[in-house]
């Protein structure tokens, strides 16, 4: 069975963000993608779509989302449903650091300012 310890988990930096791969195709899993997103104060993404729905599930700090013109304030055991398509956007306005869970249907593209990509992290 395989297992991905936190400490050993491939990182990928994008945005000010800290991505850890946690379970992926790469990694024994073919049909979801899951990863740590490390979001230290100050840190934002510009909006972006996914190709495939996408759930993002606070652990530690806060963040602030939004999805399409809707502004969510997100604490630890929120979990969010992002839908495939939506504009979507994450911050950390705030002075801790935050820590989430995201997961996705494997094979996920993202499009962030009219280039598509196939994030590392989902990979």
């Amino acid at each position: 069975m395989p297992l991905t310890r936190d400490a050993d988990a491939r990182a990928h930096q994008m945005h000010g963000f800290t991505f850890r791969s946690l379970a992926t195709p790469s990694l024994g899993s073919p049909e979801l993608a899951v990863w740590a997103v490390d979001a230290p104060a100050g840190s934002s993404s510009p909006r972006h779509t996914m190709s495939r729905d996408e759930v993002f599930i606070v652990h530690t700090g806060r963040l602030v989302a939004t999805i399409d013109d809707e502004k969510l304030e997100l604490a630890p055991g929120d979990a969010l449903t992002v839908p495939a398509g939506a504009e979507f956007a994450v911050a950390n306005p705030f002075a801790e650091p935050a820590r989430a869970v995201a997961c996705t249907t494997a094979g996920m593209h993202a499009t962030v300012g009219g280039q598509t990509i196939a994030p590392p992290w989902a990979a």
